[in-house]
C-alpha cells in the first residue's frame, strides 16, 4: 500500500513538475507588483486544480462512452507519459520550453489571463498530468477510497506547487535556471520508468482479455 502511494506521488509530481513551473511563474510575473504574483499563483493553482479534477472525474466515463477498452487507455496513457518523459529527458527543459512559447505575453496586464496561460495550462495542469490522473483513478482496478486517496496526493502536489509558486524569488536564487532544469530532466527519467511499466501492462492485460 505504501509503495503504490509512493509510486502515485512520484508519477503526480513528475507529471505537474512544480519545481519546473518556478520559472515560468517567475518570467510571467516579473513585471507584476508582489500582490499581483500571489493573486496569478492562487489563480493558476484554483483553475488547474478544477481541470484535473474533472479529469478524475469525468475522464473513466468519456472513455466509457468512447467505447474504448481500458487495457488500450493504459497502454495509450502510458506511451504518451513515456514521449511526454523523453521530451523532458532529451528536448528543451520545461522551463525553457514553455518561457520560449510564452515569451510574447510578457507584457500582459491581464492577471487571469496569465493565470490560465502559460501557469495553469500547460505548465500545472499539463496534459502529461490529464492522462496521469485518469489511469490512477481507474474505475475497473482501483476503489473509491483508493481514488480519493489519489486525490488527495493530487491536492497536496498541487498545494505544494502553490507554496513553491509563493516563494519563488527564494527557490530560484537557490537553484537558479539550470537547477531547475536538471531537476525537470531527472524527473523526466523517473516519469518514463513508469510510463513503460504502464505501456507493458496495457498490452499485457489486452491481450489477456483478448
Amino acid at each position: 500500500m505504501l509503495s503504490a502511494l509512493i509510486t502515485q506521488f512520484v508519477v503526480l509530481w513528475a507529471v505537474i513538475d512544480p519545481i519546473g513551473s518556478v520559472p515560468v511563474y517567475l518570467s510571467q510575473t516579473s513585471h507584476m507588483t508582489e500582490k499581483q504574483r500571489r493573486i496569478v499563483a492562487f489563480k493558476a493553482i484554483l483553475i488547474a486544480t478544477m481541470i484535473l479534477l474533472f479529469f478524475l472525474v469525468a475522464g473513466q466515463f468519456l472513455l466509457e462512452a468512447m467505447q474504448i477498452p481500458l487495457p488500450a487507455f493504459q497502454a495509450a496513457g502510458g506511451l504518451v507519459l513515456l514521449l511526454f518523459a523523453l521530451t523532458m529527458i532529451f528536448g528543451e527543459s520545461k522551463p525553457d520550453q514553455e518561457t520560449k512559447m510564452c515569451s510574447d505575453s510578457l507584457s500582459r496586464s491581464d492577471l487571469s489571463a496569465t493565470a490560465v496561460f502559460p501557469l495553469a495550462v500547460p505548465s500545472i495542469a499539463s496534459p502529461g498530468a490529464m492522462m496521469a490522473i485518469v489511469m490512477l483513478t481507474d474505475n475497473h482496478r482501483f476503489a473509491i477510497t483508493e481514488q480519493a486517496i489519489t486525490a488527495g496526493i493530487m491536492l497536496a502536489v498541487l498545494a505544494v506547487t502553490l507554496l513553491l509558486l509563493l516563494s519563488a524569488n527564494f527557490i530560484h536564487r537557490i537553484i537558479g535556471h539550470v537547477g531547475a532544469s536538471i531537476i525537470s530532466r531527472v524527473m523526466g527519467l523517473i516519469l518514463a520508468a513508469v510510463a513503460t511499466s504502464n505501456l507493458l501492462q496495457g498490452i499485457l492485460d489486452f491481450y489477456t482479455l483478448a
